[in-house]
């Protein structure tokens, strides 16, 4: 009985690449390894915000995570879930800087506007994911830009800084949309990659991945031919 009660559940063990996990957790391949589902986190947060997965939750069982629009992160400065993780799950030295520990070098997600629905980019004034937001000025900040439809009007739009955001999720809950125009998701989903192949100019740090690039050159059957050939070669367009 005990069997089949297990099999039902089965596929929750596997990782959901939508969950947030608690400040100083490590990634989430190493994190469902190293966590004993013991549920000291859940239990040392003031505030209720992480929960222990449950059958039906469709998360890897027994996992803490939080949902920012019911109870986000309230940012303790002494972060008190961490230093319990008796398997270094959630490992302090993810949330410290010059040796203290740092709420604000966190890393539960990052924070992602819907420029659609949020209610500031249709020009109705609105700051409450900023002025919610516990990096006042930092993590999120108002892009002023006139509103060409009135003539008259500005629009504050909301700018989410991703070296910055900590993706604890008070900006969530305070939108005042029906459902989250700005919303936190794992960082590995919110953000796009350039990849290798681009370089900021601009960048000296970025610039010294040149020093030893060596040129790759592609040899095609176009190629095979002077670039003048074959721009004047119009072929059947003649």
């Amino acid at each position: 009985m005990g069997g089949f009660m297990w099999s039902a559940y089965v596929d929750e063990v596997t990782a959901s690449t939508l969950l947030l996990r608690p400040p100083g957790a490590i990634n989430e391949e190493d994190f469902l390894k190293t966590c004993i589902k013991c549920g000291l986190c859940v239990e040392a947060c003031p505030y209720d915000t992480l929960l222990l997965a449950k059958p039906g939750d469709n998360k890897p069982l027994g996992t803490p995570y939080f949902i920012p629009r019911d109870i986000p992160c309230y940012m303790c400065p002494d972060i008190p879930c961490v230093p319990v993780c008796p398997t270094d799950a959630l490992d302090e030295n993810l949330v410290t800087t010059n040796g203290a520990l740092d709420i604000n070098s966190a890393d539960m997600g990052l924070a992602v506007v819907d420029d659609n629905s949020c209610i500031a980019f249709w020009g109705i004034q609105c700051d409450a994911c900023y002025r919610a937001c516990p990096l006042l000025g930092e993590a999120i900040t108002i892009e002023y830009e006139k509103n060409e439809r009135t003539g008259k009007h500005a629009f504050m739009k909301p700018i989410v800084h991703t070296d910055v955001c900590t993706g604890c999720g008070l900006c969530e809950l305070a939108c005042v949309t029906e459902k989250p125009a700005i919303f936190v998701l794992p960082r590995e989903v919110a953000e796009g990659k350039a990849g290798n192949h681009y370089i900021k100019g601009w960048d000296k740090d970025d610039e010294k991945r040149l020093e030893n690039a060596e040129a790759i050159k592609t040899t095609t059957k176009l190629s095979e031919r002077s670039a003048m050939d074959s721009l004047n070669d119009m072929g059947d367009l003649y």
